[in-house]
């Protein structure tokens, strides 16, 4: 299926998924170093900015996974990979709106499968590749993450027991920044080549590829830039949550957090696993409130983001395939006209809901959850009354 002006139009999709990937996961490097005051917010989104530009040149293997090891490619079509794509970005936009750090990468296989399934059936997914490199490290990734931060925040906390509440320690500065800095290149690394991988798929769709082609150079550039700009946009509302929200963060904390998020995440890309980097670096920081004593963890959060991760493959999967109807009842060449039109539309809709309760770079790092605190005390007084003690 030949259609060159189709094409230009499911790549221009795929930057902007990209430049949405950015600002959505903009928190996995740079929530703890902005919660403990490591950085001030906008430079750690300007260094992170940069770095995950310059993880995007480190590897393709992750690329050429999503490329070829998720959809049959001798069954894909342009509209398939436009419908997975409005899926995604849908999925994103929502999630962002309500500050919860779900998986991008999830999102967009999710889209693709499901666009894919309206095409083709299920038939046309590998689901082998699925399982194997989606589903079972999404489940594993984050419970590893969690042990080793849990370790490795003990074993910090002990070692750096004197500069573990301030910041002004030199050395537990810069351990941040540094840390900081080594996760921006891992996500880079990992997520830039999700959207490569796609933009390479849609080029075998359309022919100007043959099937299992690496990826072009200039897709690597494009995809590059597009993350780096949306991770410089600042995805404040998921940095408070995962900043503020599950733990009271430490330096200590926030650079065994980090330094975990990192291993895991460039030993997946290493692997070619689309591993979601949200899952890894969320089990980090959930991981260092437990290895610290007297550190309460907001488990009521953690469970609320675990359902939204549940929901996130289906959610992303209907979207997908809804849009794939839309773009086939229209006709394709229409109908990606129209289902981009009703995307722009939502995401109008959602950027204003959000400039009712914005959170950007001066308050990102307000006290988290004062009502909910006040509402457990009141709880706690009203079973102290209903006990009949004074």
């Amino acid at each position: 299926m030949h259609n060159s002006f189709l094409l230009v139009l499911v790549i221009i999709v795929a930057l902007v998924f990209d430049f949405t990937n950015g600002f959505h996961d903009t928190a996995n490097a740079v929530a703890p170093t902005v919660a403990t005051g490591a950085l001030k917010p906008r430079v750690a989104v300007l260094l992170s900015s940069c770095l995950n530009l310059v993880g995007a040149f480190l590897s393709l293997k992750v690329a050429a996974t999503v490329a070829s090891g998720i959809v049959q490619q001798g069954q894909i079509i342009l509209p398939v990979v436009f419908g997975g794509l409005i899926g995604a970005i849908a999925w994103n936009v929502t999630t962002w709106y309500f500050g919860i750090p779900s998986s991008s990468s999830h999102a967009l296989i999710g889209g693709v499968v499901g666009a894919m399934m309206a095409h083709a059936g299920g038939g046309a997914v590998i689901w082998g590749g699925i399982t194997g490199k989606v589903l079972a490290p999404s489940i594993a990734a984050p419970i590893f993450a969690l042990l080793i931060a849990a370790l490795g925040t003990t074993i910090s906390r002990r070692l750096t027991a004197k500069s573990d509440n301030t910041t002004k320690s030199w050395g537990m500065r810069v351990g941040q920044i540094g840390s900081s800095s080594l996760l921006s290149i891992a996500h880079g690394t990992n997520d830039a080549q999700k959207t490569m991988g796609v933009i390479t798929l849609a080029l075998v769709a359309n022919g100007t590829l043959g099937a299992n082609s690496t990826t072009p150079k200039w897709v690597v550039v494009l995809c590059g830039i597009a993350i780096a700009l949306g991770t410089f946009i600042g995805g404040w509302r998921i940095i408070r949550t995962m900043g503020q929200g599950f733990t009271k963060l430490s330096p200590t904390q926030g650079f065994a957090s980090q330094v975990t998020s990192s291993v895991v995440i460039l030993s997946s890309s290493h692997l070619g696993m689309p591993l979601s980097t949200t899952y890894v670096a969320t089990g980090s920081i959930l991981g260092s409130g437990v290895g610290t004593r007297k550190r309460r963890v907001h488990w009521s959060l953690a469970g609320r983001v675990g359902v939204a991760w549940l929901l996130t493959l289906p959610c992303a999967a209907v979207f997908g395939a809804a849009s794939f109807y839309g773009e086939r009842l229209f006709g394709y060449t229409v109908g990606v006209l129209v289902m981009g039109a009703l995307l722009a539309i939502y995401c109008t809709i959602i950027f204003f809901l959000s400039r009712r309760d914005q959170i950007h770079a001066g308050n990102v790092n307000d006290h988290w959850g004062e009502h909910l605190e006040a509402f457990e005390k009141s709880a706690q007084t009203a079973d102290v009354v209903a006990a009949g003690k004074p």
